[in-house]
């Protein structure tokens, strides 16, 4: 390969599962990778190249600023050389503060604000008085956060148990947490007896504290002796600590541990906003600052431009910058209130993405992680047309995809491969689209759509009546049971809304599989995720006489040097951190005691570098088989028993989390976008995990914009016509051949993949 300055020079690429690969990627251009799902696309894009530069960036500031920054090692690889600055859109969707909205993301807010304070009637102030967490403008009823929650005692407690066996259904205060043991020690309560045989006074001081203003305290003793405690009753005490601070900066509690023993009304006083009824008196042109936030971002855009106070209309200029950004992405029926965190994985990606279109600088690296995630192909255009303006401005565009439509508009296409996992990570093809022929994508791109034209037979179906939830038009159908349903739609136009709320209320028994992450740690693998880690230890033990422990990397088993890491970071002071493989049990975090004992002729180790397609040979006992079955249905048989779920692509992750639920007949599964992280030959093996769940009885709806699991469903059910308010409308429910009389999107989209025609 020749070396230019304007490309991107990778030598000796080992990360994961890549085999020392070299590559040469051209600057100023828009690069797709592509490859079936756990091919290695994201080991070179993400570990590899975006982790060097992010580090060599790191570099540029002093010690004690590096020391505050994210630590990144340098990646398994023999020469970097070329590398820009690079901005990663990812994605997961956006956590931090519960208060977090696109308004704040996109910092938009700021300019609204100071829009009220400069031109806003009556005057009320400084742009800080316009927002909830200052002390002025936040609401005195429910302080600022726009909703009464309140406990709900019958949720909070168990009056059938005592406060020993768990009364208190609330972690913090039941006895797994300090203040529940100190109920239990303080000798004000009786921690035997159940709630429901405490006299009245004992009640109230438990439930409600002492009235009156009075204090109570009570010796709890500690090793230091009896330290007299104050008691305030357990629903002040909760309100207190749990109510009256922000949730997401609490350690020993989620929002959801709060929201599950709690009731949330509408706040009366400042009607959700958050905001002080003083500050809500001021306003613009007939809007209040709560009224702007709640607007779809198309009527915002419309009632900015109205504005003619000079002052006004320049900050206004400046908020319609961001704001056509988001709109331009298909994200128009969105308002700046809309938590950031209610958003799907591909409406936060896009808003991700529109936070950086405004930026100036270039010679930068843009990578994008599936940006067609979420949107309908009709919408797919908009999102070329947004990379192509970034590489304009002499940027690089690096984008992971599987969605055709965007590799056809790629300057050049590197497709990884030629299988997952260890038969991955070599490069299959690079260059131009011409020449993309015999691989897999090649294949991919001149197949055509085929229709299910033998849809199976309805006998009866699930019921939803009048829905009128979020954006939903009093919307009342029926989902046909025991068959293959597809639910599409352009972006907002209704289908979470209508399957993941309205459905699921409906029928709490469906079993729901979103994307996203499932509490992975660098511990779990897919032997403990499905469940059979402790058959296998058991195998062992019985086998071997020795305890089930010894078999474990948590335990007994653990390597005593690593401590079951398989790895040993060593403490380089502000140096690039560093991770070695453990020489003493070369990484296979197992201690030599564990290793010498065998049951089949393989020891835990080996046992545990199985693939699923191995182990379904290896093993006699039903219910390890019926379990890694599971895994192969889903089609990951080429995975290992031992392998982490944090090394999981995001599609392997989804089919991961599917294939745990397997076990089950005549279920109803909800799935969100299955197809998404999946390549265009790996949607034939997941149609087929459909289509058998469907032939032993189940129920399978999915939320879905790929045309190939649309045209082989048995029904299809088409929201839209737009987004926000203009959805929530049933637009289409019949089979895939009745859909292409029609003339919805989809249809025209459907109908453009029976013919392999680009459709503009």
């Amino acid at each position: 390969m020749s070396e230019k300055k304007d490309e991107i020079i990778l030598r000796g690429l080992k990360e994961n599962n890549l085999k020392n690969i070299d590559l040469n990627i051209p600057k100023e251009k828009i690069i797709v990778f592509t490859g079936l799902s756990g091919s290695g696309k994201s080991s070179v894009v993400f570990d590899t190249l975006a982790t060097e530069s992010r580090r060599q960036m790191t570099l540029n500031y002093p010690l004690y600023v590096r020391n505050q920054m994210p630590r990144y090692e340098r990646p398994h690889a023999d020469l970097m050389q070329n590398l820009s600055p690079v901005v990663v859109v990812e994605q997961r969707t956006i956590t931090g503060n519960s208060r977090s909205t696109v308004g704040s993301y996109m910092d938009i807010n700021p300019l609204i604000r100071l829009l009220f304070s400069r031109i806003g009637n009556p005057s009320i102030g400084s742009a800080n008085d316009f927002t909830s967490q200052s002390s002025f403008g936040r609401c005195p009823e429910c302080s600022g956060f726009g909703q009464v929650i309140a406990p709900v005692l019958n949720k909070m407690i168990d009056f059938d148990k005592s406060l020993r066996d768990y009364a208190v259904k609330f972690k913090p205060l039941s006895p797994s947490g300090w203040q529940g043991r100190w109920m239990i020690t303080g000798g004000l309560f009786d921690p035997d007896k159940p709630i429901k045989d405490y006299s009245e006074e004992e009640f109230q001081l438990l439930i409600y504290g002492p009235s009156n203003g009075e204090k109570v305290y009570a010796p709890f003793h500690t090793k230091n002796g009896p330290q007299p405690h104050e008691w305030d009753g357990l629903l002040p005490r909760f309100t207190r600590l749990y109510i009256n601070r922000d949730i997401s900066k609490l350690k020993e509690v989620s929002q959801d541990d709060v929201l599950a023993v709690t009731s949330q009304t509408l706040c009366p006083t400042c009607q959700g906003s958050g905001l002080n009824p003083k500050v809500l008196e001021c306003k613009i042109n007939g809007l209040n600052i709560a009224e702007y936030n709640q607007l779809e971002l198309t009527d915002l855009l419309m009632e900015l431009k109205t504005i003619q106070n000079p002052i006004g209309k320049s900050i206004a200029q400046q908020a319609n910058l961001h704001i056509i950004q988001l709109v331009q992405l298909g994200l128009g029926y969105l308002s700046l209130s809309r938590k950031m965190e209610t958003l799907s994985g591909g409406e936060a990606q896009r808003v991700k993405i529109a936070r950086h279109l405004g930026s100036s600088l270039n010679n930068m690296t843009y990578i994008f992680d599936e940006p067609s995630a979420g949107l309908h192909p009709e919408e797919v255009g908009q999102l070329i047309q947004m990379m192509k303006s970034i590489k304009e401005q002499h940027n690089t565009v690096i984008v992971i995809e599987h969605d055709l439509t965007v590799i056809k508009e790629a300057d050049e296409i590197i497709e990884m491969g030629p299988g997952a996992g260890v038969n991955g990570g070599e490069v299959v093809y690079q260059g131009r689209l011409e020449g993309l022929k015999h691989s897999p994508t090649g294949i991919a791109l001149d197949q055509k759509l085929k229709i299910n034209k033998n849809p199976r037979g309805i006998e009866s179906h699930f019921k939803i009546e009048n829905a009128t939830y979020n954006n939903l038009k009093n919307i009342s159908l029926d989902i046909p049971k025991n068959v293959l349903v597809s639910i599409c739609g352009v972006s907002g136009s209704g289908k979470s809304t209508l399957m993941l709320e309205v459905f699921t209320e409906k029928y709490p028994e469906t079993i729901v599989v979103e994307h996203g992450s499932i509490g992975i740690s660098s511990r779990s693998t897919l032997a403990t995720y499905m469940g059979i880690m402790d058959d296998i230890r058991a195998i062992l033990s019985k086998e071997t006489g020795q305890p089930i422990g010894l078999f474990s990397f948590n335990s007994l088993g653990a390597c005593s040097i690593c401590k079951g890491k398989g790895v040993i970071t060593p403490e380089v002071a502000f140096a690039d951190p560093v991770t070695v493989p453990c020489e003493a049990c070369n990484g296979s975090r197992y201690s030599e005691e564990a290793l010498k004992y065998h049951y089949q002729n393989k020891n835990i180790v080996e046992i545990l570098n199985l693939t699923i397609d191995e182990a379904m040979d290896y093993f006699n006992v039903p219910k390890i088989i019926k379990r890694i079955n599971m895994l192969k249905e889903v089609g990951l048989g080429y995975l290992t028993l031992g392998q982490t779920t944090s090394s999981l692509s995001g599609g392997e992750l989804q089919r991961l989390k599917l294939a745990s639920h397997l076990q089950n007949e005549g279920q109803i599964y909800l799935l969100d976008e299955p197809s998404l992280g999946l390549h265009t030959n790996d949607n034939g093996k997941l149609l087929d995990v459909f289509q058998s769940l469907v032939d032993k009885g189940n129920s399978v709806i999915i939320i879905e914009h790929n045309l190939d699991f649309i045209a082989a469903s048995d029904w299809i059910i088409e929201m839209g016509p737009g987004g926000g308010k203009q959805g929530g409308h049933l637009l289409f429910e019949g089979t895939p051949e009745e859909m292409l009389n029609v003339d919805t999107l989809t249809a025209k989209w459907l109908k453009s993949g029976i013919d392999n025609l680009n459709v503009v």
